[in-house]
């Protein structure tokens, strides 16, 4: 745990009880704070309560009196599509409003770090696709090679649950909008931005806001270095604003659709092959179509700023490719789950919006889609170049029938539930097919969270197969289009 520092002896307001929410309120309380807390769920108010919590709702009587901060959870709007009353109590109290990442970043850094050999640095991923996997492959990376490292945020452990720095850490922040767009202090030395889809629009009020709650981090941070992806206009425009003439090189550019010319340091990974280039001369290059835990042209991006970053951390292009080879790769992220009859079983429950469906749609061939949920703006029409590639979809949850008129004349089945979806299509499965669960929807109309949905789709793929454990393909594609 990361006691919370500059709230001794304050009072403080925490809402929302889930995996931030509980180490904050214990964080707060290890700096010294007066905590008191709320959740709009009735369980959760009473785990609170049951572990000696005091509990006030913020938006009653006169809760916010003498309140120094108000510190909210990720999923609790604050503007749009409307702000929380407890946050619009807040304003109205003149309580600041702030988020665990923000107490993170002013209370990390410590006065022993005067006594450690190597400061600890803190590396930030953020973008619409990939940030876990981006997140989980700068880890492994520097744990090959030694290094002591911790993941957390969007990830794994809320942040202030992690441990104290101890000399030469590097902590690995995934961070989502929800985190980025309120956070009063964002201080990373290393940002890394992706790419950006639309995704989330009615939490930030359309593309626009999304992309100004990503900003962030690099505007307001301040990072000393900015890797970022520059495929869309809004990476471009970003890239261009936290170039500094003279600096050395404090924007690493990225790419995957073409070679980059006018930054001082860039990565490409085209074609299966990640290329290093400084002022104009090619330094290293690691051929990623063998690694087989990322495949597509989506996860060779992942795995060109995973490099940078360690790059930038003082490790050679080598130690980087032997750790690549070994990385495991994340549940629910293009997972190979099993192989049956010839056929590759794939989870890609993680795959929530369109884009990231067509990541994982342009990755293989034959492909027997299950697809649907709850739908998000947009649909899967920009999808529509990637229906010769499906050989059968279906469809499943909310988003089945819109889901069924875009495909038209391209073989679909509405199935309604993942279970149908799912014995279906391995009845009907060719050996060389792949069957990919890539639902480009949330999962809420049935299933709590994507995590949920993927573990559910891998018990079934292992009944009706047989399965424990991945097997050898015969037939698979690794390196994307």
């Amino acid at each position: 745990m990361i006691p919370v520092r500059g709230y001794s002896g304050h009072k403080v307001a925490v809402i929302g009880l889930g995996r931030s929410g509980q180490p904050t309120v214990a964080a707060l309380q290890a700096g010294g704070a007066d905590v008191i807390a709320w959740d709009d769920n009735e369980a959760a108010r009473a785990h609170a309560a049951a572990a000696g919590v005091p509990l006030a709702d913020p938006t009653r009587g006169r809760a916010l009196d003498g309140v120094a901060a108000l510190i909210v959870s990720p999923g609790i709007p604050h503007l749009y599509p409307a702000p929380h009353p407890a946050i619009a109590a807040a304003w109205e109290a003149g309580v600041a409003v702030d988020n665990d990442i923000g107490l993170f970043f002013r209370s990390f850094a410590t006065p022993d770090w005067d006594d450690f050999d190597k400061a600890p640095q803190v590396v930030a991923v953020t973008g619409s696709n990939g940030k876990s996997t981006t997140t989980a492959l700068i880890a492994h990376i520097l744990a090959a090679a030694g290094r002591p490292v911790q993941t957390g945020g969007n990830i794994g452990r809320g942040a202030l649950d992690l441990d104290p720095a101890t000399s030469g850490m590097t902590v690995v922040l995934e961070l989502s909008s929800y985190q980025t767009e309120l956070a009063r202090a964002l201080q990373p030395d290393i940002a890394v931005f992706l790419n950006l889809t639309d995704d989330h629009l009615d939490r930030h009020g359309g593309r626009g806001g999304y992309f100004a709650a990503k900003a962030r981090l690099f505007t307001q941070g301040g990072p000393a270095r900015s890797v970022i992806g520059v495929d869309e206009p809004e990476g471009a425009y970003l890239a261009n604003v936290m170039r500094e003439e003279g600096a050395g090189d404090p924007v690493i550019a990225l790419s995957t659709t073409r070679r980059l010319t006018g930054f001082g340091w860039s990565v490409t990974a085209r074609k299966g092959f990640l290329a290093e280039t400084r002022h104009g001369k090619q330094t290293a290059a690691i051929d990623l179509r063998g690694v087989a835990a990322l495949p597509g042209a989506h996860n060779h991006q992942n795995a060109a700023a995973a490099y940078v970053v360690a790059r930038s951390l003082g490790l050679g292009p080598r130690p980087i490719e032997d750790a690549l080879r070994t990385f495991p790769g994340l549940p629910h992220r293009a997972q190979t789950i099993a192989t049956w009859r010839d056929i590759r079983i794939v989870n890609d429950s993680k795959a929530t919006n369109g884009e990231a469906a067509a990541r994982s749609l342009g990755t293989y061939d034959r492909i027997r889609w299950i697809a649907g949920g709850r739908p998000k703006a947009g649909g899967i029409e920009p999808l529509r170049p990637l229906f010769p590639r499906i050989v059968k979809a279906y469809l499943i949850g909310e988003a089945a029938p819109a889901f069924a008129a875009t495909l038209g004349d391209t073989p679909h089945a509405i199935t309604d539930t993942l279970d149908a979806a799912t014995r279906l299509a391995l009845a009907e499965g060719q050996p060389g097919d792949t069957l990919l669960l890539a639902p480009a929807c949330a999962s809420f109309d049935q299933f709590a969270s994507f995590e949920a949905r993927g573990d559910a789709f891998t018990a079934l793929v292992r009944e009706i197969t047989g399965t424990e454990s991945p097997k050898p393909l015969t037939r698979a594609r690794l390196d994307g289009p």
